[in-house]
């Protein structure tokens, strides 16, 4: 990973795009990092990443039985028209 200064990374912006393509480029403001410039190809695999993630997460849900936001509006709504 390369690490720039802001200054640098707005006065050489091309150059650091360019090199993103091979390797994340971390932007530093006054010593501390604020931004990282990624290819785009890298930005879409990590969140393809955090999709697969969030997918796992559900169906670990479902498993421990959650219903979600429309199984559990009709559960509620049956058993409301039982009890009614």
């Amino acid at each position: 990973m390369i690490t720039v200064g802001a200054t640098d990374a707005k006065q050489h912006f091309g150059e650091y795009l360019n090199a993103a393509l091979y390797q994340p480029v971390m932007v530093q403001k006054s010593g501390k990092s604020v931004a990282v410039i990624l290819s785009a190809a890298e930005y879409e695999r990590l969140v393809a990443i955090e999709d697969a993630q969030i997918v796992h997460e559900v169906r670990q849900a479902e498993k421990r039985g959650y219903l979600g936001a429309e199984g559990s509006a009709k559960l509620i709504g049956e058993l409301m028209e039982r009890n009614a």
